[in-house]
């Protein structure tokens, strides 16, 4: 195999490579054992009520986990509560004092970017709502009908926060208040319980905080280009896992249950809701299938003893925005995993912080891939550039390799030998090439993923016609650029002496353009800048052999 085969054979494979890699990487099964169950408790009845969770045993870190069956996810209707303030405008509904509707007022809607994004919603069968109650007879849940005293509440202006207040009903003397708390310039929301015992015997209640979502990815995804949409939890164990809704189905999870520390969280392209309890307490993680097609995640919290007369608070965060991955380092010790660049993150996330510093000097997110494409093309420039001149001695020898093979027709074991003697008198390796490429493959993987995962490229402008680099061209201009590129340099290419493998050659960088429709325009301009330095370097190294060639080579 010549170097421009095996050249254009590795782009090939890496691109195939990191297809099937993200097709098939959040859809293998995972072993375990299956989720053990436990008959579901008096208070998750009804028609329409998706169960209650509660820890088999109490919450300590020897205990086993388990979740209860599924019963119903529907949901109920009350009134609503608006919240507005510079990051959010939300909806909680009174029925559970569930968080309905959560719009993002920085980011712009996925397909219609008048629109502000939403993330959490009730929409035709999209259902994606957060949840939480108390797991105790007389304590409200989140199918209990609770009262606000107001109906619209805005962060005022100076101030650093806003709360919600929400009553339950008074049940054997135990008074229980519901506070969410929403903070000025941020995506976290307490949850928050206060209980008062007014009754004459001590409780030890639980709480519980969970998602509710529908299987669905985003709308605004392509085949072609496949993220996680999925649960995941975090431990400082087990560190971060996945669990796809396909595992939830199967009982085929590997998570732990009981931790003293760790988050969960729903994950989908760019954006994630995530439930961060404090460290250094007890906890149990669950996820369940509910009917209607949806799904839960979530984590079970104590009280501890509430004697009587006595009151207690308990507050759990909730982030639910975008997958920043500077912001959510501050927030949990491994929320930013959740950025998941694969197997080549250890390449990948120097490639995103060296990126982010470019653009915090240029302050345009293409001219900071287009500088980072020259500085990898600088790094390798050694490593290309014996790639080069492999091809340009072979480019050089064509001839003498054509005498050799009409010297020897079909006897290929002559006519390998006559051209391995070749080689050896030229001083050439037919596979100077291969090094080069095989080192520089898992780089342009883990770039493709820092582009396609880095919500901070989500509807980045570059110039002109380009309005978003993490969607493919509008008008596939950077894609034929680029096949324009990939053509042209099969001409500085030696030519195959097979004449089947040469139209292969020259059919490939139109197949490469078509593939690269779909891609993000922010790779696409990678490609396309990485191919035009290749097209010179390759030019001057060519002609500088070729003005510097032996007479015997003439």
């Amino acid at each position: 195999m010549d170097t421009q085969r095996l050249i254009l054979f590795m782009l090939f494979t890496f691109s195939v490579f990191f297809l099937m890699d993200a097709w098939q990487k959040d859809r293998q099964p995972q072993t375990a054992p299956a989720l053990p169950t436990v008959p579901a408790p008096a208070t998750a009845t009804g028609p329409t009520a998706n169960p209650v969770p509660t820890p088999t045993q109490p919450l300590t870190p020897a205990a086993p986990a388990a979740a209860p069956p599924a019963v119903s996810g529907a949901l109920q209707k009350g009134e609503t509560v608006r919240v507005e303030t510079d990051a959010y405008i939300a909806d909680i509904d009174t029925a559970g004092g569930d968080l309905r509707r959560l719009e993002l007022l920085m980011h712009r809607d996925t397909l219609d970017h008048k629109k502000n994004f939403v993330l959490l919603q009730q929409q035709g069968e999209h259902t994606y709502v957060a949840q939480s109650g108390l797991i105790g007879n007389g304590l409200p849940n989140h199918r209990t009908s609770y009262t606000a005293a107001e109906r619209d509440v805005r962060l005022g202006v100076g101030a650093d926060r806003v709360s919600v207040r929400l009553a339950a009903p008074l049940v054997d003397g135990l008074k229980v208040t519901k506070v969410y708390t929403f903070h000025r310039g941020s995506y976290v929301i307490d949850f928050g319980y206060e209980v008062e015992n007014k009754s004459a015997t001590a409780i030890q209640p639980d709480a519980y905080f969970q998602i509710v979502r529908d299987s669905q990815p985003p709308a605004g995804g392509s085949a072609m280009l496949p993220t996680y949409t999925g649960m995941a939890v975090y431990t400082d164990k087990e560190k971060f896992q996945k669990v796809a809704f396909a595992d939830v189905d199967k009982g085929k999870i590997s998570y732990p249950k009981k931790s003293n520390d760790g988050w969960i969280a729903l994950l989908q392209h760019y954006f994630l809701s995530a439930w961060l309890p404090a460290n250094n307490a007890p906890r149990e993680f669950y996820t369940q299938r509910l009917d209607n097609g949806l799904y839960t995640a979530g984590v079970i919290l104590s009280l501890g003893s509430i004697e009587p007369g006595a009151s207690r608070a308990l507050t759990v965060p909730l982030y639910a925005g975008p997958q920043e991955q500077d912001e959510l380092a501050k927030l949990a010790p491994g929320l930013d995993l959740t950025v998941d660049y694969g197997w080549l993150t250890v390449i990948a996330k120097p490639l995103f912080w060296f990126l982010q510093w470019l653009h915090h000097w240029v302050n345009n997110w293409g001219i900071a891939i287009i500088v980072l494409t020259v500085t990898i093309k600088a790094v390798f420039y050694p490593l290309s550039a014996a790639s080069y001149r492999s091809m340009a001695r072979m480019r050089i020898l064509g001839p003498r390799m054509q005498k050799i093979k009409e010297q020897y027709g079909n006897d290929r074991q002559r006519l390998n030998q006559a051209m391995m003697d070749l080689y050896k008198t030229e001083k050439i390796n037919p596979l100077g090439g291969c090094l080069p490429v095989v080192v520089q493959i898992p780089v342009f993987i883990a770039l493709y993923w820092v582009l396609l995962a880095s919500v901070e490229l989500r509807h980045a402008p570059f110039m002109l016609w380009i309005n978003d680099l993490s969607v493919a061209d509008p008008y596939f201009v950077l894609p034929v650029l680029m096949g324009g590129t990939m053509i042209f340099q099969t001409y500085l290419n030696p030519e195959p002496p097979d004449p089947v493998q040469a139209k292969v050659m020259k059919i490939m960088p139109i197949a490469f353009s078509i593939m690269f429709f779909f891609f993000p325009a922010g790779l696409v301009l990678y490609w396309l800048i990485n191919n035009i330095l290749s097209i010179a370097q390759q030019w001057q190294i060519k002609r500088v052999m070729e003005h510097a060639k032996p007479a015997h080579g003439k």
